[in-house]
């Protein structure tokens, strides 16, 4: 789901970075904190930051240290994307195993569909492995699949979701042929 959150973060900027008259340009501000953003990648409590919509205050510097370095303290909105159990979403298919598929939804690196949660589909191995359902429906790499959500797991040592999927409910399973339009962030 997106959210639109607002969020401080202290922003840290060198000497150099001042103007004529001894002000931070908004742009230095902003891009100094697009690139922490960038690194932190996403949080527990707001899923993935994606962009930062508005910056709504830049507060007085509030230390200065011997290097030249200042830090300001910066209150901005930001859209974000976190999944949630129950949600139903699109995934891109990245790889196929006979225990299941892995899928790629969105900034979600691994969200996992069982085969245990295809009950209409049967693993048909090869060089190119599909699930093939009893309506000859394949689920093959590069298609996309809308899915359920059963479960989302945060993963704090790479400060990623993961997700756990199904597609046992009327109007789940693929919706595309191979070579979807998906961006790959």
């Amino acid at each position: 789901m997106f959210f639109e959150v607002e969020l401080q973060r202290n922003v840290k900027l060198h000497a150099r970075n001042l103007n004529k008259n001894g002000l931070v340009s908004q742009t230095s501000v902003l891009a100094c904190l697009l690139k922490d953003l960038f690194k932190e990648k996403a949080s527990e409590d707001h899923g993935y930051f994606l962009a930062v919509t508005s910056l709504r205050s830049i507060g007085k510097c509030d230390v200065i240290d011997e290097s030249g370095n200042m830090v300001f303290t910066v209150v901005f909105t930001c859209r974000t994307f976190k999944p949630f159990k129950g949600e139903v979403l699109q995934g891109v298919v990245r790889y196929i195993s006979q225990h299941g598929v892995f899928l790629r939804c969105g900034p979600v690196r691994n969200a996992f569909l069982s085969a245990w949660k295809m009950s209409n589909y049967q693993y048909v191995p090869g060089a190119k492995p599909v699930f093939i359902s009893d309506e000859l429906s394949k689920i093959e790499k590069d298609v996309v699949v809308c899915f359920l959500v059963l479960a989302v797991r945060w993963i704090n040592a790479s400060r990623d979701f993961e997700m756990l999927a199904s597609v046992d409910a009327d109007s789940l399973g693929p919706v595309s042929l191979p070579g979807s339009d998906e961006l790959d962030l």
